[in-house]
């Protein structure tokens, strides 16, 4: 592995182990436990006593890898491999293990460089995820490796279930699901946060994940998580803990934090899908380690008729892939961002909103006149939320927009915010709006832009947007909840080109400030043509 290329661009993020001794580890006690106890239940050796491959005893060495003082170098651990890699089975034994076997320092011997193990007193192992289905394949093995009468069952007096095993006196194997509430309070030796990808804002994920992180720096333990590359920009927990451990390995977390250790093997991101031959030559290159699978069968799979490119580059690429319909790419978005952007007061901006008080979300974003700098002045969502959004905190945000900033230009949808948008902001701003809404016609309007009767203009600035992003035409301020709508955001196409949708009508992926990224662009060139912003820049002179 290559550690002096870019963390974000290593296509194998997985170190060597030294097995010089220069590293404490109580790996290989672990290890012995784990291969003289558990009968492989399936595959090639099934029958036979288990044995680790050369990737996951890499992985359990450096797992337990502890200082001088015997505490653990990571405190978080993260298993992200191509469908098929053999991750539920690992985390399975890993988690028997943590119930069973010596998994924690009991003495080192400094002079021979040995970490000596012993068992967790009142073992609380806990297979963790939003929904009952997603810890399946992992509960799965578990009952696979330790079903009624086998080695581990008799010599340890485990009582098996479905989704619990008990071990006198008080130790717990469970499967959990429940919300986040539910799960606070417990004390666990060890999580296993199952298939994070899926654990996103609208299931509850990141409440799920912060409770069992809070649950685990009680008693000082530790969470693994497994996870098949995930769809950019969904604010997944997997996606999170990548961008963690980025940051850890470009040395921008502080050591306070813990150390993430994280195992992935990607594909070249330059991979011609198109053509066979390098796409065999690197999913052997993916699979090294698994030796139970058939490319052959992955190749049919990844060339079926049926088979969604992006699907595959996720699912044994192990790349993180947006849809073929996508709006833009994460990359080029992310590329964009400039966090440390301050908008000074008095700044000339224009700004567009979207909102909705129930089933959509509400944003409101500003635009930098002068630089183009997209920057967010709130985003209200009420599945996130919990409830409806609150009329008079949004109008309380324009407000305060409108005494830090000089506004040029202001649009805003209309459905739902009639009162706002047609009476109260049009008040508010008065003859300050350098460009109106609606300059003419029967029914002029200073800021409601009613997007049903826009649909021309709306997706020509979507084109002009998603083609200004690809250029690496303008920054944002990264905002995250703008970043997830940028994401979410779906080509749609109609007889005037290509505009935005959600990706189904009834999806919790919200895209409404992805449309004032659009709207607010929009705004901002209809100042810069507009006669009063050239006479200002004529004269030099503010024209408030």
């Amino acid at each position: 592995m290559n550690t002096a290329v870019a963390p974000a661009d290593r296509l194998d993020t997985l170190p060597p182990f030294p097995f010089d001794g220069s590293v404490l580890t109580l790996g290989p006690s672990v290890a012995r436990w784990a291969e003289s106890t558990l009968i492989q239940p399936n595959g090639p050796r099934a029958g036979q006593l288990f044995r680790y491959t050369p990737r996951q005893l890499r992985y359990l060495f450096w797992w337990y890898a502890v200082d001088d003082e015997g505490r653990w170098l990571f405190q978080h651990g993260a298993r992200r491999l191509a469908k098929g890699s053999g991750k539920s089975p690992f985390v399975a034994v890993l988690g028997l293990g943590e119930f069973c076997g010596p998994t924690r320092v009991k003495d080192i011997d400094h002079k021979r460089r040995l970490v000596i193990g012993q068992p967790v007193n009142m073992p609380l192992v806990q297979i963790a995820a939003t929904a009952e289905s997603q810890t399946g394949n992992t509960m799965r093995m578990v009952r696979a490796f330790a079903p009624k009468g086998s080695p581990i069952v008799d010599k340890y007096k485990l009582d098996p279930g479905k989704t619990r095993y008990y071990r006198l006196p008080e130790g717990t194997l469970e499967v959990i699901t429940s919300s986040a509430t539910a799960a606070e309070g417990a004390e666990p030796s060890l999580i296993i946060a199952d298939e994070t990808e899926h654990w996103k804002p609208n299931n509850g994920g990141d409440d799920l994940s912060a409770t069992l992180l809070d649950n685990l720096a009680k008693s000082s333990s530790r969470m693994v998580e497994t996870n098949n590359a995930w769809t950019p920009g969904q604010g997944s927990v997997a996606e999170e803990t990548w961008d963690a451990w980025v940051l850890q390995e470009s040395d921008q977390l502080i050591p306070e934090s813990g150390r993430i250790l994280y195992d992935a093997i990607v594909s070249r991101p330059d991979l011609d899908w198109y053509q066979p031959e390098q796409v065999r030559a690197e999913l052997e290159r993916i699979y090294q380690d698994s030796f139970w699978q058939d490319i052959d069968s992955i190749m049919g799979r990844i060339y079926s008729p049926k088979s969604k490119l992006s699907d595959s580059k996720r699912k044994y690429g192990n790349r993180p892939s947006v849809a073929e319909d996508a709006w833009v790419e994460p990359e080029q978005w992310s590329d964009l961002a400039a966090s440390g952007t301050v908008v000074p007061d008095k700044e000339y901006i224009a700004m567009f909103f979207d909102g909705s008080k129930s089933a959509d979300s509400t944003a409101l974003l500003g635009c930098v006149i002068e630089t183009g700098h997209v920057f967010t002045i709130g985003v209200w969502e009420p599945l996130l939320m919990k409830h409806d959004v609150n009329p008079a905190v949004v109008d309380l945000a324009v407000r305060r927009a409108r005494e830090r900033w000089r506004v040029a230009g202001f649009f805003g949808d209309v459905r739902e915010w009639e009162s706002y948008v047609q009476v109260a902001w049009p008040e508010l701003f008065g003859d300050d709006l350098m460009v109106h809404a609606v300059p003419g016609g029967k029914n002029p309007q200073k800021i409601a832009w009613d997007m049903r009767t826009h649909v021309y203009d709306f997706t020509v600035a979507c084109e002009l947007t998603a083609a200004e992003i690809a250029d690496g035409g303008f920054t944002h301020d990264g905002n995250a909840a703008t970043t997830r709508h940028v994401t979410a955001a779906r080509n749609d196409p109609n007889r005037f080109g290509l505009s935005i949708r959600k990706e189904s009508p009834a999806s919790p992926h919200k895209i409404d400030a992805a449309a004032c990224v659009v709207g607010v662009r929009l705004v901002r060139r209809l100042v810069l043509a507009s006669r009063a912003w050239k006479k200002r820049r004529r004269s030099g002179k503010a024209v408030f």
